[in-house]
């Protein structure tokens, strides 16, 4: 029986084109084919990217190219003025890193060029130099054959919003490439990396910034082996030296290779759902971290050195990254169960919070802990506990940058409200506040001139500046995602040598902090209460996500037949279940359905399905107790069931060739020479398989799962 296209359900194209935009969660993202392939030749770059579902470097140019041009309308840059690029090292021969040099150039706008660097030291170089804007070219923890840019603004380095990128988007496809291969490059080249790697090292070993205080400082790291995962990544190199600078006994780089295999057998996305990794799963040939280096490495010392790890003497460590470095996930082996366990954001992030608390309950007692939809439940119990109040914001660490920027803001207003002169202009910073708040869809212009305002008037109210000295709390501690994203208070010296606060998603800052946080919390407990303390942190609540690969977006947005059809079969299965559905709306991302499960227990739960903003995929997230797990994986299996069928983009060639996998795995296994597919298709596409739950690796070879046999047998046939 070979699987064959099943019938495909009607999109209303009119209600899904209303708010169009090109971007994601986070910019854009896709795969990438240079403009000489044949595949693309007819085609304009923009319809490439919509129609085919690419990204070619002349798209990249008209991209940096539109959103300069766009900054320079609206006054927030000049001819003249700079911005700052960096990118990952994906692209080794810079077809598409120079593309957006020369969209920059061509706009008229220097170009400060920081080449391979992380994704935070944009937006920390261009506060230093007081550039109007940066680009990051990266796919983050995508897979190597993509790639993409994330773009910063010059107000406090916040990332475009939704209805920011409505109005790019429009910029981007009223863009004549004709015309732009003809601009001349005014802006200049400018390499800027040594001095802007300078700051990166000065910020990441700042005592403010590590939270290693002087009494602190000696040997805090001592006892600590550590294997640095820079997934080929924008940190090779740069994090192996700022842990050894810090004094990590003994730091091992591995998966530094400059050479564009990003994420490669690395990184952070390979260790997302994991809580332990066993031996089994580095077994060669079937173990599915067999050819990982990072972990196959943590084994290897940790059975080296299992006395010295058993009796606290020695801890064998791994700081995991992504290919841009703003996400961070630790490693530790447990030497009494002979496993490695794995840390996510949420755990990291607890810890630090713990340590914040702990040492300053005064300044953080009741101050916000933001985490997204994604994260664990039982987190937001386990930080409520521990003093903070917290709140919840859609999928992405832009959200959780505005939010802590609404949140300065808010404060502002308070200390305003209580300063003894009432000038004029309060009531007009008020009412656009109030505005703001009601707004259903928020832009950076809006947001920057209300900050704006509030500061203007704090300088001519004076008793403002006196009651703000006095109001000592804060109101952000921490932000974190699930995935590995953290967000903290640092402090950068700008060039003219004033001292800002800035927030900025930074692995090396997350690793750091989290490592100083556990050896203070934790450094003096046995080797029994140590590990037992890693890997349960709080009680875990239940998490699952199931994923469909290969999807056509567009069939799932608010109130579309598929959308309301999940709604349904959500609803339906939860009152079967004992639950009491509600449907909860976020306004900065609508398309995301999210359902409160209550139940007369008391018992706390979530459903969400979300497409994703990075990658070509849909998940059903399942978000609650550990008692309700049975309940909730019923509700996910069905829900995702109906996806499966229904959401597939039978024109996708990721699909075709998943079609082709499952067509070849219907009689039997076949080991993964005797699957024909070629590379390096083969090796993404396998995986992705893997996590759709379709095929599974056993030692006779690839096989199909229950759920794969069903989709075949299920399946819905074309006449």
């Amino acid at each position: 029986m070979s699987l064959q296209k099943h019938s495909k359900p009607r999109s209303n194209k009119k209600t899904f084109a209303r708010e169009f935009r090109l971007q994601g969660t986070d910019g854009i993202r896709r795969e990438v084919k240079l403009s000489s392939s044949q595949e693309t030749t007819s085609l304009t770059p923009q319809e490439v990217f919509l129609k085919l579902g690419f990204i070619t470097e002349e798209f990249m140019e008209i991209y940096a190219y539109a959103h300069t041009k766009q900054l320079m309308s609206t006054g927030k840059i000049l001819n003249g003025d700079s911005v700052v690029i960096g990118w990952d090292p994906r692209d080794p021969k810079g077809n598409y890193n120079s593309a957006v040099v020369s969209g920059v150039c061509k706009a008229g706008v220097n170009a400060l060029i920081l080449g391979v660097v992380p994704t935070p030291l944009v937006p920390m170089y261009m506060l230093y130099k007081n550039a109007r804007g940066g680009f990051m070219v990266t796919a983050s923890h995508n897979p190597r054959d993509q790639n993409g840019i994330k773009i910063f603004s010059s107000f406090n380095g916040l990332k475009p919003l939704p209805s920011d990128d409505v109005i790019l988007t429009r910029a981007v496809l009223e863009t004549d490439l004709s015309s732009l291969k003809k601009f001349p490059l005014k802006g200049k080249r400018i390499d800027a990396r040594r001095d802007a790697l300078e700051l990166f090292y000065t910020f990441s070993l700042a005592p403010e910034n590590t939270w290693i205080s002087p009494e602190l400082e000696n040997n805090l790291f001592k006892n600590i082996t550590l294997v640095v995962d820079a997934a080929n990544g924008s940190l090779s190199e740069i994090a192996a030296k700022i842990f050894h600078q810090l004094g990590f006994s003994d730091v091992i780089e591995v998966n530094s290779k400059l050479n564009g295999n990003v994420n490669l057998k690395s990184g952070v996305a390979d260790l997302e759902g994991k809580t332990i990794i066993t031996k089994e799963m580095i077994k060669k040939g079937s173990g599915v971290f067999s050819e990982h280096p990072a972990i196959i490495k943590l084994f290897e010392l940790g059975h080296k050195n299992r006395t010295s790890v058993t009796n606290g003497g020695k801890r064998i460590c791994g700081a995991v990254f992504d290919a841009d470095g703003d996400r961070f996930y630790r490693l530790d082996y447990d030497a009494s169960r002979d496993v490695l366990i794995v840390m996510n954001g949420d755990e990291a992030a607890f810890f630090q919070a713990k340590h914040l608390i702990i040492s300053n309950p005064k300044r953080y007692k009741r101050a916000r802990y933001i985490n997204t939809v994604e994260s664990d439940l039982n987190a937001l119990v386990a930080v409520t506990e521990l003093g903070f109040i917290p709140v919840l914001t859609p999928v992405g660490d832009k959200w959780i940058l505005l939010k802590i920027m609404l949140l300065m803001i808010e404060k502002q207003i308070r200390v305003a409200k209580k300063s003894i002169e009432k000038k004029s202009s309060l009531p007009r910073a008020l009412k656009k506040w109030e505005n703001l708040k009601n707004k259903n869809s928020l832009n950076l212009i809006d947001v920057e001139e209300l900050n704006s305002e509030l500061n203007q008037l704090a300088k001519i109210d004076k008793d403002i500046e006196r009651v703000a000295k006095s109001y000592k709390k804060d109101v952000f501690p921490i932000g974190s995602e699930e995935t590995g994203h953290c967000i903290t208070e640092g402090y950068l010296r700008l060039e003219n040598e004033k001292k800002v606060k800035v927030f900025l998603g930074n692995g090396i800052k997350s690793a750091v902090n989290t490592f100083l946080a556990t050896q203070v919390l934790l450094g003096e407990k046995s080797t029994r209460t140590y590990f037992s303390n890693l890997v349960r942190p709080f009680p875990p609540g239940y998490k699952k996500t199931f994923y469909i690969y290969y999807i056509n977006k567009k069939l799932f947005y608010k109130n579309s037949q598929l959308w309301n059809k999940v709604k349904k079969s959500i609803f339906q299965e939860a009152r079967q279940k004992g639950f009491i559905p509600s449907f909860t709306s976020f306004s900065a991302e609508p398309n995301m359905l999210y359902i409160t499960l209550n139940s007369n227990k008391k018992d706390r739960a979530a459903v969400f399905v979300r497409n994703s903003g990075t990658e070509n995929k849909i998940g059903v997230n399942l978000r609650g107790s550990m008692k309700s797990a049975s309940k909730l994986k019923s509700i996910g299996e069905k829900c995702s069931k109906a996806l499966l069928i229904h959401i597939k983009d039978f024109e996708n060639h990721l699909y075709k060739l998943e079609e082709n996998v499952l067509n070849q795995l219907i009689h039997g296994p076949l080991s993964n020479n005797k699957l024909k597919l070629k590379k390096p298709a083969k090796e993404r596409v396998l995986s992705e398989m893997k996590k759709q739950g379709l095929i599974q690796l056993t030692k006779n070879g690839h096989t199909l799962t229950n759920l794969g046999k069903w989709y075949l047998s299920t399946k819905k046939y074309n006449d």
